[in-house]
């Protein structure tokens, strides 16, 4: 079963990569690289919009919500943009990973929400 759950998991990954892809093909409407493009950074960004740890709801984005918007996705890129991308997604997942992009990940998602709090503080606080 665990086999199987890995398996599931990677299958998904590289499904979210290759929506990265077909985000950047110029044969996608733009209103589907911007879903496209926003599902993949959530998905392969290490930080959750709801963390793990809190019961029940933080679990839920990643088994429920985050599958629903691969799917709704899936329906909106053309059939074949998503083959070229999913070939191009298996062809990089047999290279090896890079530290450099998760470092770049984390720094963004820092930026991301250090202009949030600093918005929110300017319209809020004062």
């Amino acid at each position: 079963m665990l086999g199987s759950l890995r398996q599931k998991a990677r299958a998904l990954t590289r499904e979210c990569h290759a929506l990265y892809f077909a985000a950047r093909d110029p044969r996608t409407p733009w209103y589907v690289k911007a879903f496209a493009a926003g599902i993949a950074a959530y998905a392969l960004s290490p930080i959750d919009l709801i963390p793990d740890f809190i019961p029940v709801l933080g679990i839920l984005d990643d088994l429920v919500l985050l599958p629903l918007a691969i799917v709704l996705v899936l329906k909106l890129i053309p059939a074949g943009v998503m083959a070229e991308s999913r070939v191009r997604a298996a062809e990089a997942a047999a290279r090896p990973a890079s530290r450099g992009v998760t470092i770049v990940i984390v720094l963004i998602w820092i930026a991301a929400l250090a202009v949030t709090g600093w918005l929110a503080y300017r319209w809020f606080g004062g």
